[in-house]
């Protein structure tokens, strides 16, 4: 009998042991929280249509917004700009007067190599080996069309102008094509020399008339955003185009959707001076497939046809975009904002956010692990683009020379807000995370 009793008791003991063991996994494997904090209005003076691109150079915070180049559906653009100033808050303040026109690469006529179509900076890469800060790379968002890059059956780069679907500004216009690429600067970014597509998508998954139906994009891949682990630069961009070789007699909607949302492909910091051809996008597995074929999307991001998920050429949309991603040092994970598309032209209202607790993202399945999105921000009536975290201009922001891509427990909450007589972006929260 005391055996008995001993062993009975010993078996509750190791219960209780294995159950508090359990709770504690459980607890470690939480999602984060966070909380919308209301704040002054912050109303920024200067023109944005992407990721907000930032750098410290020494002490001095510095910003790259705006649009570069040949545009034929809104003109040549001169917009894209820099500022700085001794903290985050001074400069997204800043006035007009104090953002100023980097020299950038001129457009190259049709048939040449260069810079074709307009480019938005959406991240800044800065380079660790250059102690002084001044080497800089930046990763940008390239639209064209087939009239700024027609098809080249040599190269297969370009596009065809067969059924070719609507833009932006109605009937007549043309949709455009995104891609990646890199520029590079060694003058803290007052200067800035083309270094070719990080990646892209060819004519062939283009998705035309009559399927194509947003007003948008005709395919492609943009609105990147691109955070350094390891060796490598791992971009997160939006993917447009479909999955495989697009013909209207076999086209899906089950297709098209599974090919498409946020994706991620990675290059070695070392291939950033020459980038062409050196990007992996991601198989399912592993980091393997070419800089210009297609991969699979972050499973977690996507929206399930049954719960309203679709593909970009749909004119209700039902997709994640637009990712912004940070280091978070409070949470030891990593933030992603991100938009969702809900009607043509890219309509939306809602802003959501996902965590990655890996800080490796080259090991086995790290940067595939993100948590199902959670809505943040809704303004109903406007048109939300480009959510971003910003620092904040308390000592130790500065201290740890936090940007967009590296921040702590509190952060600014900004975003891109449109509709008719009303275009700006502003901030009017803090974000607040707890473990």
């Amino acid at each position: 009998m005391p055996l008995l009793i001993l062993f009975s008791w010993f078996s509750i003991i190791i219960g209780l042991l294995s159950s508090t063991k359990l709770d504690t996994t459980q607890q470690g494997d939480s999602t984060p929280k966070f909380k919308l904090i209301p704040a002054p209005k912050i109303t920024f003076n200067s023109f944005v249509d992407c990721n907000m691109a930032e750098v410290w150079i020494g002490d001095t915070f510095r910003i790259f917004p705006g649009k570069y180049g040949e545009d034929p559906l809104w003109g040549y653009a001169k917009d894209l700009k820099y500022s700085d100033g001794e903290n985050a808050e001074v400069v997204f303040k800043n006035p007009a007067s104090k953002f100023f026109n980097p020299s950038m690469p001129s457009n190259v006529p049709i048939g040449q190599k260069g810079l074709h179509g307009a480019v938005w900076f959406e991240t800044v890469y800065q380079d660790s080996k250059d102690k002084s800060g001044q080497t800089l790379y930046g990763i940008y968002h390239n639209e064209n069309y087939p009239s700024t890059l027609p098809y080249d059956s040599v190269t297969k780069e370009g596009y065809r102008n067969v059924r070719w679907p609507q833009g932006l500004t109605g009937p007549e216009s043309p949709a455009a094509v995104c891609r990646i690429g890199v520029m590079k600067s060694i003058d803290g970014g007052k200067s800035w020399d083309n270094r070719g597509i990080f990646i892209e998508d060819y004519d062939p998954r283009m998705i035309r008339k009559p399927i194509n139906t947003s007003n948008t994009f005709a395919g492609g891949v943009g609105d990147p955003s691109a955070v350094a682990s390891g060796d490598y630069l791992y971009l997160f961009y939006g993917e447009y185009g479909y999955p495989g070789v697009y013909d209207e007699k076999t086209y899906t909607v089950q297709k098209e959707w599974s090919g498409q949302c946020i994706s991620i492909a990675r290059i070695a910091l070392k291939d950033l001076d020459n980038p062409v051809g050196k990007a992996k996008r991601w198989d399912g597995k592993s980091f393997s497939i070419p800089y210009d074929s297609y991969g699979v999307p972050v499973r977690s991001l996507q929206i399930p046809i049954n719960e309203g998920g679709g593909g970009a050429s749909s004119p209700t949309g039902g997709f994640h975009w637009g990712p912004s991603v940070s280091w978070n040092t409070y949470l030891n994970c990593w933030v992603m904002m991100m938009g969702k598309v809900e009607g043509k032209s890219w309509q939306g209202d809602k802003i959501y956010i996902s965590f990655n607790k890996h800080k490796d993202l080259g090991m086995g399945n790290n940067s595939q692990d993100w948590s199902k999105p959670e809505l943040v921000f809704q303004k109903p009536g406007y048109i939300l683009w480009y959510p971003s975290l910003q620092p904040l201009n308390d000592p130790h922001d500065i201290k740890e020379k936090y940007t967009s891509v590296k921040l702590g427990k509190r952060a600014r909450f900004f975003v891109k807000r449109i509709k008719p007589g009303d275009d700006e972006y502003a901030s009017e929260h803090y974000i607040e995370f707890e473990k």
